[in-house]
């Protein structure tokens, strides 16, 4: 095998959770390979590097090391690349953290009927009384 769809690479490396979601992400430009924007249909080959945008303004870098097109174990899909993200600095740690500690008070509140899981602790509040 000497080349592979991107999205399809992506999902078996387990740099995304579904096939569909590594689309969505090359769809809406948040791979690159080779320091260009890249479709989903795009092939790979071993060598190429591959810049993923994340959350919060990091960017995971990765070298793809070999091919697979069939899905495997999550710690032998870390052996399909070589990831040569720097560590990073001090001040997206703390802007991490900052945002995991802010995550309760920026959802949104639920209006409305109560969902099934509300729906069954006020049926056990009432049966205990």
């Amino acid at each position: 095998m000497d080349a592979i769809r991107l999205d399809i690479w992506l999902d078996v490396a387990c740099l995304f959770r579904t096939r569909s979601e590594a689309q969505k992400a090359c769809k809406s430009g948040r791979v690159d390979v080779n320091d260009q924007p890249a479709k989903p249909h795009r092939e790979i080959r071993p060598g190429d590097t591959l810049t993923i945008k994340r959350p919060l303004g990091r960017r995971q870098r990765v070298v793809v090391k070999t091919l697979a097109d069939r899905h495997i174990a999550k710690a032998e899909a870390r052996a399909l690349y070589e990831d040569v993200t720097p560590p990073p600095t001090a001040d997206e740690v703390e802007a991490r953290q900052m945002a995991r500690l802010m995550r309760p008070f920026l959802q949104a509140r639920p209006t409305g009927a109560p969902d099934k899981r509300q729906r069954r602790a006020l049926r056990k509040l009432k049966e205990q009384s």
